[in-house]
């Protein structure tokens, strides 16, 4: 059985800034994603998906056309699939440090995802992730699988954070 991290807490606590810090200092290769804001001005309008080797799409936008919606954003499943469900798979098969950064409402529309996240999770890979505070029926199940560990950041406890999950994820 492998080990899951997974990082929660409410919108812009650090969550991504950490996972950004672990995979930094981790020297074995690691693989996945995380999402970025997509800021005009100092107004945000979307999220973009970007790969640990660079790669960039647009995964919810304003002024996207969908079906799929999380508030004011339309959601482009096919870059999540495309993207970061192929940066995912290639970590599983390459024995990678996989993170996945973020299990939420945008994301779990897509079936897909859902199904490569918990391949991951219920496997024997090393797992960094973040995960939607709020309570969902498939966000529950991968919380309380035996294998995850559930960190709530916050504020008040952010700082030491990085170091910890570095030497987590080294001795796991």
């Amino acid at each position: 059985m492998g080990i899951s991290i997974l990082l929660t807490g409410p919108p812009r606590c650090g969550k991504t800034t950490l996972i950004k810090q672990v995979v930094a200092g981790y020297t074995n290769p690691s693989g996945g994603f995380y999402t970025q804001e997509i800021c005009e001005g100092d107004r945000r309008v979307g999220f973009e998906v970007v790969t640990l080797d660079g790669q960039r799409g647009v995964l919810a936008h304003v002024d996207i056309q969908s079906r799929y919606r999380v508030g004011k954003y339309g959601v482009d499943l096919t870059a999540l699939e495309d993207l970061g469900v192929g940066a995912i798979r290639c970590a599983l098969d390459e024995k990678r440090l996989v993170v996945i950064d973020e299990i939420g409402p945008m994301e779990t529309f897509s079936q897909t995802f859902c199904q490569v996240v918990s391949k991951a999770i219920a496997g024997d890979a090393k797992v960094l992730g973040t995960i939607v505070k709020r309570s969902t029926t498939f966000t529950d199940t991968l919380k309380q699988m035996p294998q995850v560990k559930l960190i709530d950041v916050r504020s008040d406890n952010r700082d030491g954070l990085a170091d910890w999950i570095l030497q987590y994820v080294r001795d796991a």
